[in-house]
């Protein structure tokens, strides 16, 4: 506060300007008169009024106590008959004896205290980790972050148990034994699971009780990190490539089974459409038996020369028979007045 800060620069300098007259003024004296009139010269109303309004100034500055919004104070007290005031200084500018009284000041907004690995996070230099051993025996790195606050109805009796000690001899230890405690209550596997919830829980709850009833209110226990020995990472990594490796067969295997499943839903259905289409002409056929020989005529080629016997049945003579059956040009015969001109070649029909 400026008034308290002004105060002390005017109780100083007046102080080390009366200190300085007195202490002039003596020596003086003394030289030149001895030392019986410089003892006198100092009981004089002048250096004595100078003298009482340094103390003055010093009684004042040591009974004006300013309390900021974010702490509390405690007050020993030679004139209490307990030792202390029953009642902590709550924020603003407070009176206290001069000499008989001295107030302690403490935080009371909220207080973080992180041990982590990397040097530049935590409260202490260096890896201040908790390490810890699960049911399993594996050993786990545990990074973790205390967020809590002075208790102020407590305040008085934290200052008689801990002092301003309370967060190196009270707050470190629990949080690490009891984080130790927990964990050894889980499996390695469990710890890289989602239990992690559960066991932040678990420690956040357990602090808790254990911060309340020393004065001190937690607002909330994170762990931060969890850090596994090589072994085992390596091992979590064999695991998850080998997970990997598994379900991409097994995707691999879905796939053909569904193409395959496709390919026979396929042939199935094409089946079934050509046994619906033999079925039609099967009908067809059994209604007019002649509408066989048609679609087979219908399929030859033109310059195909055939000859149908019609015998119940239509027969068809091989190309190369009916050209040497039939030529296309009959071979020359000599004329004879005698014989008669050759008849050609027609269609020969069976009766």
């Amino acid at each position: 506060m400026l008034l308290k800060t002004v105060l002390a620069v005017v109780t100083w300098t007046v102080g080390i300007l009366v200190t300085f007259w007195l202490i002039v003024t003596f020596w003086r004296t003394l030289r030149s008169r001895g030392l019986l009139a410089a003892l006198r010269s100092m009981v004089k109303r002048v250096p004595v009024s100078l003298a009482l309004t340094a103390i003055g100034l010093s009684l004042l500055y040591l009974s004006l106590v300013f309390v900021e919004p974010q702490q509390v104070g405690v007050v020993v007290s030679l004139i209490a008959p307990t030792g202390y005031r029953d009642q902590p200084l709550r924020s603003g500018l407070r009176w206290i004896v001069p000499l008989l009284e001295e107030a302690t000041i403490y935080p009371i907004s909220y207080q973080t205290y992180t041990m982590a690995s990397k040097p530049t996070e935590g409260q202490l230099p260096g890896d201040d980790s908790i390490m810890a051993r699960t049911s399993d025996g594996q050993e786990v790195s545990l990074d973790t972050s205390t967020i809590y606050q002075i208790d102020t109805e407590e305040v008085i009796r934290l200052h008689i148990e801990w002092q301003h000690r309370y967060v190196n001899e009270f707050v470190r230890p629990v949080v690490r034994g009891l984080v130790r405690t927990f964990v050894s209550q889980y499996t390695v596997d469990e710890v890289n699971s989602s239990k992690r919830l559960d066991l932040e829980r678990d420690l956040d709850q357990q602090i808790r009780r254990v911060l309340q009833d020393k004065g001190l209110m937690l607002d909330r226990f994170i762990l931060r990190n969890v850090a596994f020995s090589k072994e085992y990472a390596a091992a979590v990594e064999q695991k998850q490539i080998a997970q990997q490796a598994k379900l991409q067969a097994e995707n691999e295997a879905e796939k053909a089974r569904r193409l395959a499943q496709g390919e026979a839903d396929a042939t199935r259905t094409k089946a079934g459409g050509q046994a619906d289409a033999l079925k039609l002409v099967a009908a067809a056929l059994a209604q007019n038996r002649n509408l066989l020989t048609y679609h087979y005529i219908d399929k030859l080629s033109p310059r195909i020369q055939v000859m149908l016997v019609p015998n119940n049945a239509p027969l068809i003579l091989p190309l190369p028979q009916l050209e040497a059956a039939f030529p296309a040009t009959p071979p020359a015969v000599p004329k004879s007045p005698e014989a008669a001109p050759p008849r050609p070649p027609g269609p020969v029909r069976q009766r």
